[in-house]
């Protein structure tokens, strides 16, 4: 049999392009046995690029990365209120969207996306600092400034650098499922699961003490999923009211407990569906949803699909 094609990432090096932001796509998305994807490194040219924060990049491919590419990665760089990519790497872009590559923007790598006519009439997100520059630039767009990344299908964006490595982890999980996302996490040592619709940022601080309380709250919580969990239980292991418990929550992760806890429940049973040959009846039991009836129905709200199509998408062998 002949080996199956790897995925291909171009990542678009601009002009004033952010380090980090170039690095997290080109690192989670590296080729190894666990991830079978093929990266390449482009500019609107091959050669020397200055990047922001001192940093320049030497790169080996032009635009002709993007014809190649899958999914097309398009970091933040600096001034991006002022300065447009070039109209060759704005067309390329285009281009490249309408063969059928995904393109996804870290940060303010969405103000290209936006100078293309590809994020009109589309939600979107980038940078908290620089949501309202969007906004009034590209009026078409509907710019959502309180999520860490938004998924449009053809189109992703993304906050700030580190929500680049949550949008990343996202596409992960779409291609290859939970448990690949989820050991690419533990390489990165990031959260596996953040949500796109969680709060770039806390509007106002979380007194130390109960940040970390409210954590510690939340990995005990991981450890028993199996049990009848409910806000009283959170809250009193948190030491706090119920409605406190609530409303810091949600300051804290952008959603409430109880949504948060049937969505690492599910992450669970996604795991379990891709790794494991348990009956959808055990299943829903080891996770805490009681019934296969219950699991079927939370899964096709949330996911959009049936925990045996999922697990055939995932485990194809099975």
């Amino acid at each position: 049999m002949p080996e199956p094609r790897l995925r291909r990432v171009a990542v678009l090096v601009l002009e004033g392009a952010k380090p980090l932001d170039v690095g997290i796509p080109a690192q989670v998305f590296t080729t190894r046995a666990s991830m079978p994807y093929e990266v390449r490194v482009c500019g609107a040219a091959p050669g020397p690029i200055t990047g922001g924060d001192g940093l320049s990049y030497l790169v080996a491919h032009g635009l002709e990365a993007l014809d190649w590419a899958d999914l097309v990665f398009v970091p933040g760089y600096r001034s991006p209120d002022r300065d447009d990519p070039p109209a060759v790497v704005l067309d390329a872009l285009r281009a490249a969207s309408a063969r059928g590559a995904r393109l996804a923007a870290i940060s303010t790598g969405a103000f290209a996306l936006a100078a293309t006519g590809l994020l009109d009439d589309r939600r979107a997100t980038t940078h908290w600092h620089y949501t309202r520059a969007l906004a009034a630039r590209y009026p078409r767009i509907r710019v959502d400034e309180h999520v860490l990344f938004v998924d449009e299908g053809a189109v992703l964006t993304s906050a700030g650098a580190a929500s680049g490595i949550d949008l990343c982890l996202h596409v992960l999980r779409g291609d290859l499922g939970i448990a690949s996302a989820n050991h690419a996490a533990r390489r990165l040592v990031a959260a596996p699961y953040r949500s796109g619709g969680q709060a770039q940022y806390v509007p106002r601080s979380v007194p130390e003490p109960l940040g970390e309380r409210f954590a510690a709250t939340r990995e005990w919580a991981l450890r028993r999923l199996a049990e009848p969990l409910t806000l009283d239980d959170l809250a009193r292991h948190a030491a706090v009211s119920p409605r406190t418990f609530s409303r810091r929550f949600a300051e804290d992760t952008g959603t409430t407990p109880m949504r948060w806890l049937l969505r690492a429940r599910l992450d669970v049973a996604r795991e379990l569906l891709e790794r494991s040959e348990r009956s959808i009846e055990q299943i829903a039991a080891d996770v805490g949803l009681g019934t296969g009836t219950n699991l079927r129905l939370h899964f096709q709200r949330v996911l959009g699909t049936t925990p045996s199509e999922y697990r055939r998408t995932f485990t194809p062998d099975f």
